[in-house]
């Protein structure tokens, strides 16, 4: 059996009862009452917040504060179709955030669950069943098979418990509790019987901590300070460009209203009001398609962190292994062959006790029928004392014998080895332990004669089958797997050499001290953290401080669990991965949950994630682009030529004729990075501004051309600039999808491709045959076509110069644009972005 590491130093009995204020007797009533009453139940704390309140919170910053007085001018000027639009993007954003709001609530409810409801508990010197919410420090208990450990408690009396705390600390094996030892909270009782008494309750208790660290985990979300930068930069531009129209247009007498009117319309057009609606859409899209490769997502933003995760922080036991112990190759000694060692073994089991090192050795059987001609007439279970089980047994000619399996040490101390096997036997134990293997010494006695060793039997948890073809994928897409594990130092380096993860395996005690606070370590520490290539002996905080610490070096961390041990982590880490058969805990404080077995679907998603991400990012380019075209030109054209290039209507048509193919950038074909990707401003921002930039020469050029050389009126001249500014936006959208020439592959999707084309064939439509727009003739409209499609590979190759710019001068775009990129990323701004 395991040993039960996380222990404190046995103290006697009179010391236990003292330090708990307790008394053989347990407790009266009275006491009972007085402790619940000074320090409350024993139960996770509910913390209630009004849903209204925190419904109203998500109208509240930049961009939702833009919304709403855009919203309030179309009131004031009676644009109510404009108002209408406007309320319903408000409210759906909102919904979304309320939505994601409960992440935190329904991860501490799923802890909540795993506690038990009932305990047996000595009061007023008779034992009887209370609730366990009602148990206080100094509560006597009885534990039994079965039984859910309702609060930490010390044992106090009895022979033997065996526990399950797999959930809680990620032992693979059930621990072996005496007299002295601590049993957790929400650990599950396995065999034997104990009397216990109550050390810790509700949050105290080693349960209790790991449900407050799951309540104060989490990262913020890149995906939102994303938006943020970018709507602020919009905004920012958008008030300066119609604070200068304002003031130009006062200054030259024009009547107010109708100035108002046009700042309005134009506000409208240019701040992001439907940006974090298109990037949720886009990554809904994404999400729904993960669905199908059974991977479910629970926070649409875990998207866009998945395709700049850098490191994957992964549980062992269930998650690179199979969580099921394997019986080895046999060591013979005085049987026969392997097989004899395995019957004699599986005869000194018992299935019915439902121990996990006996299922394991009766499903290594093999033949099933093997035990067939055997009768078990006694059977002696495992205890910590003598470390060993016994069986008496009868064959099918009705011949006696006894069979023992344990430890192997203590068989072997049963039988009267030679000097020579005693030592091949020491050399064989010592090598399978430092392969991380635990081993059972098996032997059988004839009658009245005396113990012969029949060998050793081999126990481990071996690695899933596609655990080593995933790690070795995941370091191809750029991503550095550390293995997570409560198991010993030995079986966790053993398993990574397996794996091909390397050997600094290192248990967590060296960089936690006791007590310390995990969130907060030096930078030493940090980076001995980041340098290891796994953790052993890890307890929840040390999870959770792990993540925190290789955060604050600036990467993008994902953590996959299953365990309540495992919610902290999943929880503050960028990406919380959940694998199958995880508890509630585990899903409720996970990103992704997993629902087939195995890791091979978080390559696939990563990738997923990245293409996903790249959408995002063409939009962001695309929208500020638009912006800067629009807005700058619309204001630099009337501060020149004193009349106003487009009208209002045609500003709305604009941002309709721009929605449709906006939206089916969520299904483009996109180019798929070999590494993580992040968002990067100075990309971002550098690549958007030249773009619009050049949009604004382009379109003046147009103009000019058209007042000066076409010599057309004022109404035609706007449907001129109309139909420019519609077709070359849609061009546009096809630069900033990639960062190649347009034309190379990837190439764009089909609903993207001929969404595009039926809105630029409308918007030609409405020129040519003059719907809603002044009528230009048809040899115009083909000349602007023209026009624009020359401007077109103009724009791609201005595309490909910043991008080799950007490239080759990264640390002056990078001092340029370190504010934006510190928002995002303030651990991370000193590393190399993603060219």
């Amino acid at each position: 059996m395991a040993e039960s590491s996380p222990d404190a130093p046995r103290k006697t009995r009179a010391a236990i009862l003292a330090e708990a204020g307790a008394t053989p007797a347990g407790l009266t009533g009275a006491e009972a009452a007085k402790r619940l009453a000074a320090n409350g139940p024993n139960a996770l704390p509910e913390k209630k917040v009004n849903p209204l309140l925190k419904l109203l919170g998500y109208f509240w910053g930049p961009i939702p504060w833009m919304i709403e007085a855009a919203a309030v001018l179309s009131a004031v000027v009676g644009h109510f179709a404009d108002l209408t639009i406007i309320l319903v993007l408000l409210v759906f954003n909102a919904a979304i955030g309320f939505f994601e709001e409960h992440k935190a609530e329904n991860a501490l409810a799923a802890l909540k669950n795993q506690l038990a409801l009932k305990a047996r508990a000595l009061r007023d010197g008779a034992w009887g069943e209370i609730d366990a919410a009602g148990l206080v420090v100094g509560d006597v208990v009885r534990l039994r098979l079965g039984d859910v450990i309702p609060a930490d408690a010390v044992c106090l009396e009895g022979d033997y418990l065996s526990v399950d705390q797999a959930a809680l600390t990620g032992e693979s094996l059930p621990v072996a509790k005496k007299v002295g030892d601590t049993v957790y909270s929400g650990a599950v009782a396995k065999q034997g019987e104990m009397v216990a008494v109550v050390t810790a309750t509700g949050v105290d208790t080693f349960f209790g901590r790991t449900a407050r660290l799951v309540s104060t985990a989490g990262a913020a979300s890149h995906f939102q300070k994303a938006v943020m930068t970018i709507g602020n930069y919009l905004i920012y531009l958008t008030l300066a460009m119609v604070a200068v129209l304002l003031l130009v247009g006062l200054d030259r007498g024009e009547k107010l209203l109708e100035l108002a009117q046009f700042a309005l319309i134009l506000t409208v057009a240019a701040i992001p009001v439907a940006m974090p609606a298109v990037l949720s859409v886009t990554m809904a899209v994404g999400a729904l398609a993960l669905s199908r490769l059974k991977a479910i997502v629970s926070r649409l933003e875990a998207i866009e962190e998945m395709a700049g995760m850098d490191i994957l922080c992964s549980d062992k036991t269930g998650t690179l292994t199979q969580n099921k112990l394997t019986l080895g190759e046999p060591i013979v000694f005085g049987a026969k062959d392997g097989t004899e060692i395995i019957v004699m073994g599986a005869l000194a089991s018992k299935a019915e006790d439902r121990d996990a090192i006996d299922l394991a050795i009766l499903a290594g059987l093999p033949d099933p029928k093997a035990l067939a001609g055997y009768t078990q007439t006694a059977f002696t279970p495992f205890d910590p004392v003598g470390k060993r089980t016994e069986a008496a047994v009868t064959d099918a000619s009705g011949a006696s014998f006894r069979v023992t399996k344990g430890a192997p040490q203590v068989v072997m101390g049963l039988c009267a080895l030679s000097p020579e096997d005693a030592a091949r036997a020491d050399a064989a134990v010592e090598g399978l332990a430092a392969k991380g293997s635990r081993t059972l010494g098996v032997a059988r006695k004839d009658g009245q004669g005396s113990w012969a060793f029949c060998g050793i039997l081999p126990l481990s948890d071996p690695p899933r089958e596609d655990s080593a073809a995933t790690i070795a994928k995941a370091g191809e897409h750029g991503i550095a797997v550390k293995m997570v594990t409560g198991d010993n130092t030995a079986i966790a380096r053993e398993i990574s050499r397996e794996l091909g993860l390397g050997d600094a395996i290192v248990p967590a005690g060296n960089f936690f001290a006791a007590d310390a606070d995990v969130s907060r370590l030096g930078a030493d520490v940090e980076q001995r953290i980041e340098d290891a290539d796994g953790f052993a002996q890890v307890f929840p905080e040390h999870k959770y401080g792990i993540v925190k610490a290789l955060q604050d070096r600036g990467h993008l961390v994902g953590m996959t669990g299953d365990g309540v041990n495992d919610a902290p982590a999943l929880k503050q880490a960028d990406v919380g991965i959940a694998v199958s058969g995880a508890t509630d805990a585990a899903r409720a404080a996970a990103d992704l949950v997993l629902t087939a077995p195995g890791l091979s679907v978080i390559v696939e998603a990563v990738e997923y994630a990245r293409r996903i991400f790249e959408r995002m990012n063409s939009y962001a380019i695309y929208r500020i682009t638009e912006t800067i075209r629009i807005m700058l030109f619309v204001v630099l054209a009337i501060l020149v030529y004193d009349f106003y290039p487009i009208t209002a209507v045609m500003i709305i048509l604009l941002a309709l004729l721009n929605d449709v193919p906006i939206m089916t950038i969520a299904y483009d074909n996109t180019y798929l990075d070999p590494k993580p990707v992040r968002w990067d401003m100075r990309r971002v921002l550098t690549l958007s501004t030249v773009l619009g930039g050049i949009g604004v020469v382009e379109t003046f050029g147009l103009l000019i051309w058209a007042k000066t050389y076409l010599h057309l009126d004022l109404a035609q001249i706007q449907s001129f600039i109309f139909l420019k500014l519609a077709v070359a936006g849609h061009l546009t959208l096809f630069v900033a999808r990639t960062r190649k020439p347009f034309w190379a592959a990837p190439h764009p999707a089909p609903a993207m491709l001929w969404s595009a084309a039926a809105t630029k064939v409308l918007a030609t439509a409405c020129v040519g045959l003059g719907w809603f727009v002044a009528a230009v003739p048809w040899p115009y409209v083909g000349l602007i076509w023209g026009y624009c499609l020359v401007w077109l590979f103009l724009e791609d190759w201005a595309k490909l110069a910043v991008y080799r710019h950007l490239a080759l001068d990264a640390p002056t775009h990078r001092r340029f644009f370190g504010r934006a990129n510190r928002l995002l990323h303030p651990a991370a701004a000193a590393r190399p972005a993603n060219p």
